[in-house]
């Protein structure tokens, strides 16, 4: 199977030892899937529920990326939460992909045990010191875990909401003109309400017009992302498909601003920090054709479900509207948390 990861030039002498935890759900697949030949982090420690500590990865997951499953993870052994062991491997990292009321027991204590902690939780996203991060929008926040107490200290790191991710790229380089308002309203894959999530019964071949406590998200995480004070208008809805969230967006901007720049806008959008493995040359990428982007696109682009693409813009009065699709469990989730955790050691490691 090849990469997910642009390899070539991002090799290291020394690989930094990561553990992963909640490692058979639908996020945690997407990190062991981006983690398992990662040119940057070794995966040493892999940790799901008390009842498949000790069985092999291959028989315990029930995998449902369109990839096939990497060879090289079928056989790794389940581990426990055990922090005294995992000092003792030289684990440095964690990625977690636990359920929020799961994580919010569990990684207080190993951010209090000294590691890195890269999140796709919620329960610490509106602390005031924890940035919720996309190196694409606020990579300035990068430097909030020294507010947590590091280097002395462990500290944490979010990824924003997958909804809130692929707006907040979208927008990041639209800040320029002055934002508003903003009115959206999202067309979300059943992936995103996790595995085993949603009965069969209730989504194939339905529509369902509200996802418990989506939209606040969106309101309150957008605002912190991109340090604006601005109305954000959401409707979030859960659609039948597998990978993939569509948004429609319409924006009222403080400038008098032409279509021609936001997609000079967009073209000239960089990741925030150069030489990531996991970071797309071109984050964002403008389709003209106007029945694009779908969500078939989700896992296209280098590397794979980590480019926000967006089309069909237009001008009516004095709001412009475009759509977007991202990756929910790629950029959205896994790939964002894995791009942030490259984003500070380059910025503390590698210094």
């Amino acid at each position: 199977m090849s990469t997910v990861l642009r390899k070539e030039g991002f090799k290291r002498d020394k690989k930094i030892k990561a553990a992963l935890f909640g490692a058979t759900g639908a996020v945690g697949q997407v990190f062991m899937w981006m983690l398992y030949d990662h040119p940057w982090f070794e995966l040493t420690r892999v940790v799901a529920s008390d009842s498949r500590i000790g069985k092999k990865y291959g028989e315990e997951v029930h995998w449902i990326l369109p990839q096939e499953i990497p060879q090289e993870i079928l056989d790794l052994e389940i581990s426990s939460f055990d922090i005294d062991n995992m000092k003792e491997q030289g684990i440095q990292v964690v990625f977690s992909a636990l359920p929020n009321h799961i994580a919010q027991d569990i990684e207080p204590k190993l951010i209090e045990a000294g590691f890195a902690v890269f999140s796709n939780a919620s329960h610490m996203r509106y602390a005031d010191n924890v940035p919720i991060l996309i190196p694409e929008a606020n990579i300035d926040q990068l430097n909030w875990i020294e507010k947590q107490g590091y280097p002395e200290k462990g500290f944490i790191i979010t990824n924003a909401n997958c909804s809130t991710t692929g707006l907040a790229v979208a927008m990041a380089p639209l800040r320029q003109f002055g934002i508003k308002d903003v009115i959206v309203s999202t067309y979300q894959s059943v992936s995103g309400a996790g595995h085993p999530g949603l009965s069969s019964l209730d989504i194939t071949g339905n529509v369902i017009p509200y996802i418990g406590g989506e939209e606040d998200k969106m309101r309150k995480e957008f605002k912190k992302i991109l340090s604006v004070d601005v109305d954000i208008n959401p409707f979030c809805v859960r659609v039948p498909v597998m990978f993939g969230h569509l948004e429609t967006v319409w924006v009222e901007f403080e400038q008098n601003v032409t279509l021609e720049d936001i997609k000079k806008a967009w073209a000239e959008c960089s990741s925030g920090v150069d030489h990531l493995p996991s970071t797309p040359v071109k984050p964002i990428i403008y389709e003209d054709q106007n029945d694009l982007p779908q969500v078939k696109m989700a896992f296209y682009g280098d590397p794979q479900g980590m480019i926000v693409y967006t089309g069909r813009l237009k001008q009516q009065g004095n709001r412009i509207g475009f759509t977007l699709l991202v990756n929910n469990v790629v950029k959205g989730a896994a790939g964002g948390s894995i791009q942030n955790a490259e984003a500070f050691v380059a910025k503390y490691i590698d210094k």
